[in-house]
């Protein structure tokens, strides 16, 4: 059959909402517009709200998706489930970059982002965090995960390029006698990749965790 033949999918807040994924992934937030997705939908703008109110409720459905990628904590032990969640958070933030901005500024969060949040509360309770201490726990990972991540995406090098550019900048060192030694004994030693400093940082995060717990 021809697929000019073939019968459009129907209009769904799903598919508007994967497609806006998609285009934001791809693009950027700030290119997403109702106009732009409508184009992409082959259908007028107006169209879509008729499954959303405004783009405020676009992007609450969007970050509820995200939310559904970050796993939930299983394992027993609670620093072992906060690591899990915390790999699974940087992974979904990665994949979807444009979510950083936007991901706790939500007004009207969807059920799965406070489904996400009562289930990671109800973990760390289980785990034998008081009440108090459950959401300075949460806060305190999320505060470390979304710092880190807006460092790691703007760093101007990657692991394939650090050592080039480490190289280039030695020589400037001369009054620099810290950052000198910093560059020959770690950057230029080996392998360096910034993200390797991702799981040095949570221990320490972790170690703060557990004085909470106690």
């Amino acid at each position: 059959m021809s697929n000019f033949n073939r019968a459009k999918p129907a209009l769904s807040l799903e598919l508007i909402v994967t497609t806006a994924i998609r285009m934001a992934d791809a693009d950027g937030l700030e290119r997403l517009s109702m106009r732009r997705l409508g184009q992409e939908l082959s259908v007028e703008a107006m169209s879509l709200y008729h499954h959303l109110r405004d783009k405020d409720a676009l992007l609450d459905a969007m970050i509820d998706v995200v939310f559904t990628e970050i796993e939930i904590p299983t394992t027993r032990s609670w620093r072992d489930g906060l690591r899990q969640r915390a790999d699974s958070q940087r992974a979904a933030l990665h994949r979807h970059r444009w979510a950083l901005q936007v991901l706790e500024s939500r007004s009207h969060p969807g059920l799965a982002t406070l489904q996400h949040h009562d289930q990671v509360l109800g973990y760390l309770r289980a785990a034998g965090f008081g009440v108090r201490a459950c959401g300075s726990v949460f806060s305190l990972i999320d505060a470390y995960v979304f710092g880190f991540l807006l460092t790691e995406l703007q760093l101007p090098f990657d692991a394939d390029s650090a050592t080039a550019i480490a190289s280039e900048m030695l020589p400037l060192t001369a009054q620099l006698p810290h950052f000198g030694e910093y560059l020959k004994e770690v950057v230029l030693a080996g392998s360096y990749d910034y993200a390797d400093e991702f799981h040095i940082g949570l221990e320490v995060v972790l170690d703060a965790a557990e004085r909470l717990r106690t």
